[in-house]
């Protein structure tokens, strides 16, 4: 069995406890995990009985308000020490996509040798699984008002994209646009809070917008063809067993499928998934989307209720997860070892 002691925040300025939370679902037979987001309680630990050693640097934007000299230089101290104490260093992002980590000016900026931690396709799921599992939700999909649910949130070049080629078919959807001011009607949105979806409630499930549409239409916060990056769109049309269309990174549904989910290529055309080319991809989508408005949805949701509920069952199912989870560590872990 080997040891591994984490520092989950070196600067205790993110969420240390969706770390720990996500980092203890792994089931590496052979690795014990120890953790502490407290810095200046290291002292109470035998450091040296551990095999490997790991800080992680909280990284965001909304971390540019500790952009100061001061924060900086107790970061810079902090590093130095943790440096020499054996610690190997995970700059975490996993609220981010590579892509946007490139993008971004993330903070704090940190020149010492480090490993990246992004989104990829298990951070939301975890933190969707514990955030919905035990819940029981009140779906119904017997009786539809609306064709889409097609929600933009912070403006993108692929959205923008998309949502000029798609807008006409959303005559009879529910849909909004961050950049043009359009909103869902105030019955869709969330009760608890005044727009949707909301700056840190992107991850709560309403289901009366799911249960009053026939489809959701997903724009992802990519349509990159070099990584695939899930986020809480995705798993929320699957927690509400609804029937979906994905605009997002090149092979997006065939990496869902790899990882034990049914998409639905017997019942509508999916080959967008396989294009390459952005520009050709969304005409695919606009063109399914057509396709879409002309089935019987009644009928299709009469023969997907089975491949709907293997979905949710699948999202639920803690084994399937954690797969997904160990790779993630396993590439931490494959960083320390290579220092």
């Amino acid at each position: 069995m080997q040891r591994n002691f984490i520092l989950t925040d070196v600067m205790k300025t993110g969420q240390h406890l969706d770390i720990e939370n996500f980092i203890s679902m792994h089931s590496l037979d052979n690795q014990q995990f120890d953790m502490t987001g407290e810095y200046y309680t290291l002292h109470n630990y035998d450091l040296d009985s551990y095999d490997r050693r790991f800080a992680i640097i909280d990284a965001r934007e909304i971390n540019s308000r500790l952009a100061t000299n001061e924060f900086q230089q107790e970061l810079d101290r902090r590093c130095k020490l943790l440096l020499s104490q054996g610690f190997v260093f995970i700059k975490a992002t996993p609220w981010e996509s590579l892509e946007n980590i490139k993008k971004s000016s993330l903070s704090p900026q940190i020149e010492i040798d480090h490993i990246i931690w992004s989104g990829g396709v298990s951070w939301f799921w975890a933190y969707m699984y514990n955030k919905h599992k035990g819940k029981k939700f009140k779906l119904n999909h017997t009786a539809k008002k609306f064709d889409f649910l097609y929600l933009n949130k912070r403006e993108r070049k692929h959205r923008n994209l998309l949502f000029k080629k798609v807008e006409k078919l959303m005559t009879n959807s529910l849909f909004t646009n961050w950049d043009l001011g359009i909103k869902l009607p105030q019955e869709y949105e969330l009760p608890w809070c005044k727009q949707y979806p909301f700056m840190g409630q992107d991850q709560d499930i309403y289901e009366k917008p799911y249960n009053d549409t026939k489809y959701s239409l997903i724009s992802e916060t990519n349509d990159t063809d070099n990584e695939i990056f899930i986020t809480e769109k995705t798993w929320k049309a699957i927690i509400a067993q609804h029937i979906f269309v994905v605009h997002g990174n090149y092979l997006y549904l065939q990496k869902l499928k790899e990882m034990g989910f049914k998409t639905f290529s017997s019942y509508l055309d999916e080959s967008y998934d396989l294009e390459r080319d952005r520009n050709s991809r969304i005409d695919k989508i606009v063109n399914t989307c057509n396709l879409l408005l002309d089935k019987n949805w009644h009928d299709l949701y009469l023969q997907t209720k089975s491949l709907r509920q293997h979905n949710f069952d699948t999202f639920f199912n803690k084994e399937k997860l954690t797969v997904e989870i160990n790779k993630t560590i396993e590439l931490f872990l494959e960083f320390a070892d290579s220092r």
